[in-house]
């Protein structure tokens, strides 16, 4: 595993939570592919074996595979996410180095469990292995830096096979095969350092489905909470796969990149309680997070038509669905209120947007029935 030394300025701003920093699989690809170089130059395999993250980090990764041929080295790195909830962690990364003919520079490649792009709209063109462009970098500049320590030139003409074990089962659990990245895991990170409960990787997904999606020429895009509000879009409009974001709590990541990549018409579509959230201006809809206003949805059930009384019992309702079944035993649409109020504060996140971005958002229950929408605007 890769020690934890070395995280810097991302460990003191991670104290006060008590939470430990991991890398990414950028970084463990860089320390495998320079561990795999060096022994194939010197003929002995670094271990630990020290690289630079982008921001000057110096972390040192311990390895767990070493293997010397004729004409390649292989080494693995087994990825440590600290404390962070990622489906990659544990997972063995392996870098296989070949040298190549003088001027080839540095060649990429996907082994086993690494996935190919087959869509536009991503950073890395149709065909490409999906490994990230930091990453590449990363490797790239390690590669010259082994080169001219060991006499190899000034700059290194090598290729680099990037695996991980089991990557393709693990990538089923990630955004890959909706992104059109086939066959495995992206190996992907901007500084090396995972940040426990960031959640960025889960961001930059939105991006790229965002990305994805625009450049498959798709002009309806639909930001859903979860799987049950996927179903009720598909069925609602028809969608397909490609044009659906799966947004979990971050409907604020959805808005701010649909503002600056505009597309003609953006569906949100969520439970009650969350899109609640959104509705009293909250874009992270996590419990953890943002909570139910229960006094706006009181406010809000007077002003659908709600008594007195009702708006009163609402607001001490013990929870957003309480407060929904209280409003539809007395037939007042809390439902449809709370829909375009979180249209409203959507098209507020959106104003300013490069082209005119029409916003309707469909409320629904567990059960995936449809409780409230507000139509386009």
């Amino acid at each position: 595993m890769a020690r934890p030394a070395g995280a810097g300025g991302r460990d003191a701003q991670l104290k006060h939570t008590g939470l430990r920093p991991g890398w990414t699989t950028g970084a463990c690809a860089t320390a495998a592919a320079t561990a795999a170089y060096t022994a194939l130059l010197s003929g002995g395999f670094p271990d630990p074996v020290t690289i630079t993250l982008p921001r000057g980090q110096r972390p040192s990764f311990a390895l767990a595979i070493e293997d010397c041929a004729q004409d390649s080295a292989t080494a693995g790195v087994i990825k440590d996410a600290g404390d962070d909830p990622d489906v990659t962690h544990g997972a063995l990364v392996r870098a296989t180095v070949r040298r190549l003919a003088p001027g080839a520079g540095v060649v990429f490649r996907a082994g086993p469990g690494v996935g190919t792009v087959t869509r536009a709209g991503l950073p890395l063109d149709v065909g490409e292995p999906a490994i990230n462009p930091v990453p590449r970098r990363m490797m790239t500049e390690h590669m010259a830096e082994v080169a001219a320590a060991h006499g190899d030139g000034a700059a290194a003409d090598v290729e680099i096979t990037v695996s991980v074990d089991d990557g393709e089962e693990i990538a089923r659990s990630t955004w890959n095969p909706r992104l059109g990245i086939l066959g495995g895991l992206s190996i992907l990170g901007t500084t090396g350092i995972v940040v426990p409960y960031s959640c960025s990787a889960w961001i930059d997904s939105i991006r790229r489905g965002v990305d994805v999606a625009r450049a498959a020429g798709r002009t309806h895009l639909a930001g859903c909470t979860g799987s049950t509000s996927e179903r009720t879009v598909t069925e609602v409009y028809g969608l397909p796969q490609d044009a659906l974001l799966d947004m979990g709590d971050f409907a604020g990541a959805v808005l701010k990149y649909v503002r600056r990549h505009p597309v003609d018409r953006l569906t949100i579509c969520g439970g009650f309680a969350k899109l609640s959230k959104l509705a009293a201006g909250h874009l992270d809809l996590h419990s953890a997070r943002s909570q139910v206003n229960k006094a706006l949805l009181g406010e809000l059930a007077r002003e659908a038509g709600g008594s007195a009384d009702l708006a009163a019992s609402v607001a001490a309702a013990n929870t957003g669905l309480g407060a929904l079944r209280l409003s539809e035993a007395a037939n007042v649409p809390l439902g449809g209120a709370v829909a375009a109020r979180a249209r409203d504060e959507a098209l507020t996140v959106l104003r300013g947007a490069a082209a005119p971005i029409a916003v309707d958002v469909i409320c629904i229950d567990r059960a995936g029935t449809i409780v409230g929408r507000a139509e386009p605007r």
